[in-house]
Parts: structure tokens; C-alpha cells; sequence
């Protein structure tokens, strides 16, 4: 009987993995029913490596080439259980495959924003994405800790952990870099330099080597973003404080001149577009004076207001005292220039 067995048995000559697809990681060779014929070839391609496992250990690995299996290719196996009895005749061995090709176009994203020290600005909140490469280097250091008895590992199960593995180790690599936020955006290599440098211990620990890493977008929230705008239009103005009011003036009185020009029950068009205007100009020689100490030519510029508007009736005057108001609450007139110009505005109600 046991003879019979032992001619029904499949003998395996040669053991290939042909990787007819692309998105596995590892592969284990079909061997249910079947015993490795003493002898046998065993296959492994360029971008493989084969890893043989006897009753749970790991007893050889392969590189590319063809191997012969005897004692001589297996010397390892050699000191297991009865091996030195059993090897002249078939044997029975779990064989696996793993790609060592690169895994490229890895993609990563923060998918909310995370928050650093950043010298410049203090606590910021930042967004990054890129993609990263990597490939196993150490078989059997995946296959104990990642892929083990599973018959094919493919590469999508480990996308999630590695990418959470990117994510965490963001902080350091930015912290590592020692760059402030405006120069991380603006050298996006340094950035993913310092990031590799984090994640390669960590990807080594699993068998894997990290081939390359890429960081193609830092950017802030979107009310980050409009801060960071208002900064930069800071340093281009420099210390001179007057052409920035002026700015910021010529930004503000379109909007004023809009509202105004709507007429919300009190002003008609006419206020709106002609006083409205004319309004706005003073304006921006009054704050241009006052940056510059010479309260007479602020008083002077703010007589003319009305002069400029003619025709203002009572409950013009009152509507420009509110859009007044309005400018000195959002830290546009300071409020010595609005009791200055309220109390010009208010003799004409005399």
C-alpha cells in the first residue's frame, strides 16, 4: 500500500514563478498533493528572490539563476528533522516567490491637515501629498513579518501601512529639515530628502527598501493661505506703512462706493457714485497725512470732503457719518480722523 502511494505521488521538476501580472508582492508555488523530486530545478528570475520553508521554518533563500536542489544547494535544510535520512528520495517543502521589482507611483496625502512649529508663522496647519518607490529587500524578514502563509500578498494589502507609516513620520522629517514653511514649499527635494531619511529604518524593519520618495505639493488651508497672502504683501511694502494704507484704501473704497451707490434706503446713486467716490480720495489723503505726522494737511484734505460732494443733503451726511463709522470700526480711519470728520460733517447739518 505504501508502495502505491508513492507511485501515485507527483514529482515536481521544476519549480518558476512567471508573474503572468503585475500587483504581487509574494506568491507561494502550488504544492498540495505534490513532493519536490530530488534533483529538481528551481527557477528564479531577475527581480525574485525564492524562499523555502520546512514544517514552518525558513530553511534557504534564493537569488536570480537556476539552482539544482541537492544537499549541496540546501546545506541548511541539512540540520532539520531526519533531512539527512529523507533527502535522497522526494521531499515536501513550501516554496515562495517574491517580487523584488520596484513598486513605483506609491501614492500619500495628508487627509487633513496637520499642524508643526514653524519658526516664521508659529503653529501651522499643512497639507502634502506625493508618491514613493520601494521594493522588498529582505525576503524572509517579509515573510515572517508580513506575507507569511498567505498563497499570494498583493500589493494593494500593504498600501494602507505604508502610507500610514509616511503620514506619521511627517512631523519629524519637517522638524529634521529644519526649514520654515516658506522655504519647505519652495524646496520640495530637501523636504522629501529629509522624509526618505525618516521612513528608511522604518521600511527596513519589515524587509523593505525605500527606492525613492517625492513630495509634489505643500500648501495651507485655505484661510492659512489668505494670512500667508497678507504677510507677503507686508514684505513687499517693507516699513513703508503709508503705501500699504493707501493700498489697502484703494482696495476698500470700491466696495464702499458699491455699497454706497445701492443706496440701502439712505443714500441714493448719486451719493454712491459721485460723494461715495470723492469720499474714498480724501480718504486716502487723510490716512496718507496722518502715517506722516502732519495733522494740518489731514484737516485740510477732510474740509474738502464736502466740498467734493455737492449737493449732500441732511440724510446724505448722516449715511456718510454710518459708512464713516463702518471704516473706523474695521481699523481703517483712526478714530482722531473720524471725530474730525464728524464734527466737519455735522456743522453742515447747522
Amino acid at each position: 500500500m505504501a508502495l502505491m502511494d508513492f507511485i501515485k505521488k507527483q514529482f515536481i521538476d521544476i519549480i518558476q514563478w512567471t508573474e503572468d501580472s503585475d500587483g504581487l508582492l509574494s506568491w507561494r508555488f502550488p504544492m498540495e498533493g505534490m513532493e519536490i523530486q530530488n534533483g529538481g530545478m528551481l527557477v528564479v528570475r531577475e527581480s525574485q528572490m525564492a524562499v523555502f520553508v520546512n514544517e514552518g521554518q525558513v530553511a534557504d533563500v534564493f537569488g536570480p539563476g537556476t539552482h539544482k536542489l541537492t544537499t549541496q544547494t540546501l546545506p541548511v535544510l541539512t540540520y532539520l528533522k531526519n533531512w539527512d535520512k529523507l533527502f535522497q528520495s522526494p521531499f515536501k517543502s513550501d516554496v515562495y516567490f517574491f517580487s523584488t521589482r520596484q513598486q513605483i507611483d506609491q501614492k500619500w496625502g495628508t487627509p487633513q491637515p496637520i499642524t508643526i512649529r514653524d519658526k516664521d508663522f508659529g503653529a501651522v496647519r499643512l497639507r502634502a501629498f506625493g508618491n514613493y518607490a520601494y521594493r522588498i529587500a529582505d525576503p524572509k524578514l517579509f515573510h515572517t513579518e508580513i506575507s507569511g502563509t498567505r498563497d499570494a500578498y498583493p500589493v494593494g494589502d500593504l498600501e494602507g501601512q505604508l502610507r500610514g507609516m509616511v503620514l506619521q513620520n511627517i512631523s519629524n522629517a519637517i522638524a529634521g529639515s529644519g526649514l520654515p514653511f516658506l522655504d519647505l514649499a519652495a524646496n520640495q527635494v530637501m523636504f522629501a530628502d529629509a522624509l526618505a531619511k525618516e521612513l528608511a529604518p522604518v521600511f527596513a524593519k519589515i524587509g523593505l527598501k525605500l527606492e525613492a520618495m517625492t513630495v509634489q505639493n505643500v500648501s495651507l488651508p485655505e484661510e492659512l493661505q489668505k494670512i500667508l497672502d497678507q504677510k507677503i504683501g507686508m514684505g513687499m511694502v517693507g516699513n513703508d506703512m503709508g503705501k500699504f494704507m493707501q493700498y489697502q484704501t484703494a482696495q476698500a473704497i470700491p466696495k464702499f462706493a458699491e455699497s454706497a451707490g445701492q443706496g440701502g434706503g439712505v443714500a441714493g446713486d448719486a451719493m454712491g457714485l459721485g460723494a461715495g467716490v470723492a469720499l474714498g480720495q480724501v480718504l486716502a489723503q487723510n490716512l496718507q497725512a496722518g502715517l506722516q505726522g502732519g495733522a494740518a494737511q489731514a484737516a485740510q484734505a477732510a474740509a474738502a470732503a464736502p466740498a467734493a460732494a455737492l449737493g449732500v443733503k441732511p440724510e446724505d451726511v448722516m449715511a456718510t457719518l454710518e459708512k464713516l463709522g463702518d471704516l473706523k470700526a474695521k481699523g481703517i480711519l483712526t478714530q482722531e480722523e473720524f471725530d474730525a470728520k464728524k464734527a466737519e460733517l455735522l456743522k453742515k447739518l447747522v
